[in-house]
């Protein structure tokens, strides 16, 4: 199995009710399953669409499939409104205003021996204007879909889509859809539809 470059990048464990106990390094803490801090970011445009994103081919887990514009952990010392801004460059080179709606909570097992076990802050912003060229050691491509859509896909689509999505759109839907209006009557910063550079 490929080992990810940033295995060893430290990540915030986490009880049940979202309290820190300690710190690990990502790819153990993936192989063991332990419960730790993370954060999803959703962004929209101005018809209300989010931005999706297909993971790498090179990701250590769910690459290829389909997912919502970033997600990543929060790094001890790091505020997870800092470590969202920080991934949406890593993984998207773009800057967007954050803000946090609800936070999620799942465990799936995502194959390879890894395990996803996180207690997730949901953030939502704007998809900026102008061209968005993805870092292609994280996405491949990158495209708009509309919430519901997504909600409504057949069960054939599924495999094409990462788990913590799937997770979000049949667990936190209603959630999902206010954010997206709250989203809506926000300031935007700027204006204009974004050119998406796939490749």
């Amino acid at each position: 199995m490929l080992v990810p470059t940033d295995s060893r990048e430290g990540i915030i464990l986490v009880d049940e009710r979202n309290r820190r106990i300690g710190t690990a390094e990502k790819y153990p803490a993936h192989r063991q399953g332990l419960l730790h801090r993370a954060f999803s970011i959703f962004l929209f445009d101005d018809e209300g669409r989010t931005l999706l994103q297909r993971r790498a081919p090179g990701k250590y887990h769910s690459a290829g499939l389909w997912a919502n514009a970033c997600c990543g952990h929060t790094r001890p010392g790091e505020t997870t409104i800092k470590a969202a801004a920080r991934r949406l460059g890593e993984e998207l080179n773009i800057e967007a205003e954050l803000t946090f709606h609800f936070a999620a909570r799942y465990r799936a097992d995502l194959g390879n021996g890894m395990t996803e076990n996180e207690y997730v802050y949901i953030f939502s912003g704007r998809v900026p204007a102008g061209t968005i060229e993805p870092n292609p050691a994280e996405a491949d491509a990158i495209r708009m879909a509309s919430l519901e859509e997504l909600m409504d896909m057949p069960s054939r689509s599924e495999g094409d889509y990462a788990y913590w999505l799937k997770h979000y759109l049949r667990n936190h839907g209603d959630q999902l859809l206010a954010m997206r209006a709250a989203t809506a009557e926000a300031p935007a910063r700027s204006s204009g539809a974004p050119a998406l550079q796939t490749a």
